[in-house]
């Protein structure tokens, strides 16, 4: 099929996601990737900068994943979950809970993202209610993004994303955003306002739960925090008795340098929600992780206290067998020499690029990020501007507002990666930005 004829067939039957299609009508015609490029219908090779929306891990089409999905198609592609089970989804249950932080026992599956954070908020409710107690409000992080389902937008910070729906959503108490210190080690003062909002509304609130996105804001700025603050966080609310949910959507899988970010503070929450590369980037799939205590809470003759959720794909064989393959390239290949070397250039380039333009710059495992001190928010035109003079050049970002950030594939080499930061700085010292 010749690409101008499917090309037009986009343009006029499809509406994309995060769009402004008046502004954006034309989509960039992929054929194929490999690795950490995509091969363009006009020739062009792009380099995946953000993972193609942080999905990609190991790299674009990896010959593991692409056969063991082969392999499961052939043999059964789908099931009713509901009673009914199967090798690749007990596998994937195993091994998940095996590289978990010690205490999360338990695996349910979805379909994404907020499907896994609307589980979680659900359970935690459910729980409290089986537990006799009434408990409706959770704590979040200011700026905190947790999904676009109606559960996982009230859980989100009021923004652009919310704004059509925020009549709707239930309210969520706004703790602030625990911003670390310039510099020296001792708690910065947005840390210590943190930690005292969080213990007061544990004591005040009674909330059912505290959710957040461990050490890495995603769709919020790609704003850190330190896990010696996560770390106290969770003490916290553990010694007054609230559920703690860890949003590692974006965060699992090795983004962080660490398989799960609560390594790095060595926190184990009551319960986890995992995503985007937990199938490599290959299929949907959503994962929402609980203790044994929240699990047996359920457990009774009364078939009212069943946990009412599920999904048609829950469990799909193909996502599943996507997943295990997923986590036999981390036992068998030096995934954490990549994501290592990764960082290395990370911090050889971006330092001196944000220095040398005035802006600030943090990094954390594979992700690298710089912004102006002027940021003028997400929805500054710059970021639409900046994404097409890189694509250009044939570079991949997607920009937060002003927020420039890199999130590359695992097979990204270093030779790839220099290249990026090239065009980057190429693009960002000839033009105002």
């Amino acid at each position: 099929m010749n690409a101008p004829l499917w090309q037009s067939w986009d343009s006029e039957f499809v509406w994309h996601p995060y769009t402004q299609m008046q502004l954006v009508p034309d989509a960039v015609p992929v054929e194929r990737a490999e690795g950490s490029y995509l091969y363009l219908s006009d020739g062009r090779k792009i380099f995946d900068g953000i993972s193609s929306w942080w999905v990609t891990l190991h790299g674009h089409a990896q010959p593991r994943i692409a056969a063991a999905i082969g392999a499961q198609a052939a043999k059964m592609e789908q099931v009713i979950f509901a009673g009914f089970t199967h090798e690749p989804a007990a596998t994937l249950a195993k091994r998940l809970v095996e590289r978990m932080p010690r205490g999360l026992a338990k695996l349910f599956l979805s379909d994404n993202g907020s499907t896994a954070v609307e589980v979680a908020l659900k359970m935690s409710l459910q729980y409290w209610q089986l537990r006799g107690e009434t408990r409706t409000t959770f704590l979040a992080l200011e700026d905190a993004y947790h999904g676009d389902t109606f559960g996982a937008m009230a859980a989100s910070a009021r923004s652009a994303f919310t704004a059509a729906f925020d009549p709707l959503l239930f309210d969520v108490v706004r703790l602030p955003f625990p911003a670390p210190p310039f510099a020296g080690n001792d708690y910065s003062d947005a840390e210590h306002r943190f930690l005292n909002d969080l213990g007061r509304h544990c004591k005040l609130s009674k909330p059912a739960a505290f959710i957040f996105e461990p050490l890495l804001l995603g769709a919020g700025g790609m704003r850190m925090w330190r896990a010696e603050v996560l770390r106290e966080a969770v003490t916290i609310a553990r010694e007054a008795g609230v559920l703690t949910i860890a949003d590692e959507v974006l965060t699992g899988f090795g983004r962080t340098g660490t398989f799960v970010a609560c390594e790095q503070a060595g926190v184990s929450p009551d319960m986890m929600t995992l995503s985007k590369g937990i199938t490599g980037g290959f299929l949907p799939l959503g994962a929402t992780l609980c203790t044994r205590e929240i699990f047996d809470a359920f457990l009774s003759d009364d078939r009212k206290k069943t946990f009412f959720h599920g999904h048609s794909y829950t469990g799909n064989p193909i996502s599943c067998a996507a997943a295990v393959a997923s986590l036999d390239v981390f036992d068998s290949e030096p995934v954490f020499d990549r994501i290592a070397a990764i960082g290395a250039v990370h911090s050889e380039r971006m330092r001196p690029l944000a220095a040398k333009l005035g802006y600030a710059s943090r990094m954390l495992g594979t992700v690298a990020v710089m912004e102006p001190n002027n940021a003028e928010g997400y929805l500054s035109m710059n970021s639409l501007d900046l994404s097409k003079r890189a694509l250009a050049e044939g570079l991949l970002i997607r920009p937060l507002g002003d927020t420039i950030y890199f999130l590359p594939p695992y097979s990204t080499r270093a030779e790839d990666m220099h290249m990026a930061y090239d065009v980057l700085e190429r693009l960002l010292t000839t033009t105002s930005f």
